[in-house]
């Protein structure tokens, strides 16, 4: 892997993730998209929860673990095992690596790399962009992206990064490559050219 596809190198552009990746299969087509991160869910109560497997360590693309009130000790014994770069949390509780804390628009920001701003919890319904842009420089816009909205969004929020789900499922925790590619090449060329 040369220094330019590592995921250090990746997570210092634009953010685009593709997340609740449950399958080996799923993960290396949004990466073949040209996604630069990859969302795991950790949250047993997801229709997209996925077991900690060693197969994830190997997805060459920042590797984000969703946690929600998890204890630290329990996100780094998983960060280990899938070999995570960063910690998307779900409550105040931090553990000593990479975090990007889930907010709300308008909500206070804990101390974070960066922070997945979201109301839609899952449920893919959208919220005001613009209430995401001047909220700082590392806003990654979450909720109800798709390849037919993803431009339009980081139009108005100006955000580091943009995560889509469930738009991008033919059925929970199983993508849809051609929703897939649609949302990465529609929000690189708006990054890119924008």
């Amino acid at each position: 892997m040369s220094e330019a596809t590592t995921p250090a190198a990746m997570s210092s552009g634009p953010i685009i993730k593709v997340c609740g990746v449950t399958t080996p299969d799923d993960a290396a087509m949004a990466v073949e998209a040209g996604a630069t991160a990859i969302g795991f869910n950790f949250w047993p109560r997801s229709p997209r929860y996925v077991e900690p497997q060693a197969w994830m360590k190997e997805t060459p693309a920042l590797k984000v673990g969703i946690f929600v009130h998890e204890a630290p000790e329990r996100v780094l014994e998983i960060a280990a095992l899938t070999g995570l770069d960063v910690a998307q949390i779900y409550g105040d509780k931090a553990p000593p690596m990479r975090i990007w804390r889930a907010v709300k628009p308008g909500a206070e920001m804990l101390p974070a790399e960066g922070y997945v701003m979201d109301v839609s919890e899952g449920t893919g319904k959208t919220f005001d962009w613009s209430l995401a842009k001047g909220a700082g420089d590392r806003i990654v816009l979450a909720g109800g992206l798709d390849g037919s909205n993803v431009r339009e969004a980081i139009r108005v929020a100006r955000p580091w990064g943009v995560d889509a789900c469930s738009r991008l499922e033919s059925s929970p925790g199983r993508k849809d490559a051609a929703r897939v590619r649609a949302f990465v090449a529609a929000a690189r060329e708006e990054f890119i050219h924008g």
